[in-house]
């Protein structure tokens, strides 16, 4: 299997099965010198966590995190840093009548028909478990961040239909009906300085979208004044620029990011989350012998994956700043010069 590794230079691997031994991911790239802690990945992670919300699944993960390599003395010393989190609340027989139905809305059917083979419990790769570890790496990817003053923060906007502050009894009334509910996540990346992407094929947010639509659940994607612009009018939609003390836009229509290259101002994006597929509503499906069964999915889900979705959205944004910020080092002469270098010295 390809496709568990991401970036250039701030590059991680997830590993792992929702309800294998444990998930987990390497972090390679990681300058040398930085302060890290347990504590300053183990926040991430615990909201992330299941069971963290009165929507969420009752499936009880600590998320204990342990930090194998990379680190000595509290600092990062260069070399890989490896994470483990074990998986101590996995119920694998929630599944057994459930390993030969393709279910709706899950990655049954395609996982098959391209490897003929399925870890069926809980979805294996496919499964949310498997952003635990991008959260590690957001963590650390965060924490390098801090030092430019750079700010990655998330929020959700609205679930089952609603603004979040009016949703509560839809998600209630939801759950009883044993359905589920999607809903909209804004992610606001403050103190990004201008310059920061690349013009052509790995356009900032074109890189962040990939970011982005790799997480299980996001079906849409917009940065700036997004769709809405496509009704706008171009003296409208056009950021105007002024001067003050620094370049400065009097909108932010473009989200933050021209031509792929940062432009300085908050780089904003709103990500659309699908209702979680696991559902006790019965529905149509087949089975791996192509007859058809119906299918009422039982067990430890979401009502809703949005809050739970909101630290993952931070750490794939973070993952890709921080690549970013690494590869600006050689964007420009002035960068590499011996005297510049020297200065960062300590």
């Amino acid at each position: 299997m390809s496709g568990s590794s991401f970036g250039k230079l701030f590059k991680i691997t997830t590993w792992g099965e929702s309800h294998g031994l444990a998930v987990g991911v390497c972090i390679d790239g990681c300058p040398a010198g930085l302060s890290l802690y347990v504590e300053d990945i183990q926040k991430h992670l615990d909201r992330r966590k299941p069971g963290s919300g009165e929507f969420s699944t009752v499936r009880k993960e600590d998320d204990k995190v342990k930090i194998l390599s990379g680190v000595f003395e509290d600092k990062t010393i260069g070399s890989p840093i490896s994470v483990i989190i074990e998986n101590e609340g996995a119920n694998s027989n929630d599944y057994n009548n459930l390993k030969d139905i393709y279910r709706p809305g899950h990655a049954d059917y395609t996982y098959e028909a391209k490897y003929g083979i399925r870890d069926y419990r809980g979805g294996g790769r496919a499964s949310g478990r498997e952003t635990a570890a991008r959260v590690a790496a957001g963590a650390v990817a965060l924490k390098l961040l801090s030092l430019w003053g750079i700010e990655v923060n998330a929020f959700a906007i609205e679930m089952a239909g609603a603004p979040v502050d009016k949703s509560a009894e839809s998600l209630k009334a939801i759950k009883e009906q044993g359905d589920s509910a999607g809903g909209i996540i804004e992610c606001v990346v403050k103190g990004v300085p201008a310059g920061i992407g690349e013009p052509v094929f790995d356009k900032l947010d074109a890189v962040l979208a990939q970011a982005v639509f790799s997480i299980g659940g996001v079906k849409g994607l917009e940065f700036g004044s997004g769709f809405s612009s496509a009704n706008m009018l171009g003296s409208v939609c056009n950021d105007s620029f002024y001067y003050d003390e620094t370049v400065k836009k009097r909108t932010n229509n473009s989200g933050g990011v021209l031509g792929g290259i940062s432009d300085g101002s908050d780089i904003v994006f709103r990500a659309a989350i699908k209702p979680v597929p696991s559902i006790e509503i019965e529905q149509e499906t087949i089975n791996n012998k192509n007859e058809s069964v119906k299918i009422s999915v039982e067990g430890r889900h979401d009502v809703t994956a949005v809050p739970r979705i909101i630290p993952v959205i931070e750490a794939m944004a973070a993952i890709v700043i921080v690549d970013y910020m690494l590869q600006n080092l050689g964007a420009k002469l002035d960068y590499l010069l011996i005297d510049n270098m020297k200065g960062q010295k300590k």
